[in-house]
């Protein structure tokens, strides 16, 4: 934290050299904000480490669940089960293996360029309450970083059993 405070404070110095017409405390005030909300949204935001069957292409879909901790290893329909604060709190690009550990993340393909995880949810008559998930996709090799837009039936596939409680 004290290296933070002396970066935004040489920052702020190199800044006032620029603009000289800005207060010292306006421009270390901006710096500040900048330098915070950068700190925020890399250490609070939980970088998760997915585990995906070998060959697999397709959505890969973190449905919040009843779990007291996240499993990252999907299952063949490339459904996994996150916490309601996992679901809220994750903004960063995930780590992405195969089951034998083979990285795979120039294969994933984000929602869109500013923002990688796609949030949503499904409805269904078999649970009378919305699944909320967290998606992205894993394309093939020969079309990696090109979206498919894979589409699968999320309601049948999910388990039932993980799914919270209904209020």
């Amino acid at each position: 934290m004290i290296g933070v405070l002396v970066g935004c404070l040489i920052i702020t110095a190199i800044l006032k050299l620029i603009f000289k017409r800005n207060s010292l405390l306006t421009l270390f005030s901006i710096v500040a904000t900048v330098a915070f909300l950068a700190s925020h949204y890399y250490l609070y935001s939980p970088t998760l480490k997915i585990v995906v069957p070998k060959g697999y292409t397709g959505p890969v879909t973190l449905v919040v669940s009843n779990v007291k901790e996240n499993i990252l290893m999907v299952d063949s329909n490339g459904i996994g089960y996150i916490t309601k604060w996992t679901f809220d709190k994750t903004y960063t690009r995930p780590v992405v293996v195969d089951s034998e550990g083979n990285p795979l993340n120039d294969q994933c393909v984000g929602f869109n360029p500013s923002t990688f995880w796609a949030k949503g949810y499904s409805t269904s008559t078999e649970y009378p309450d919305r699944i909320h998930y967290l998606s992205f996709e894993i394309a093939s090799k020969d079309k990696a970083g090109q979206k498919q837009y894979y589409s699968k039936e999320l309601t049948r596939l999910v388990d039932k059993t993980k799914l919270p409680a209904i209020k």
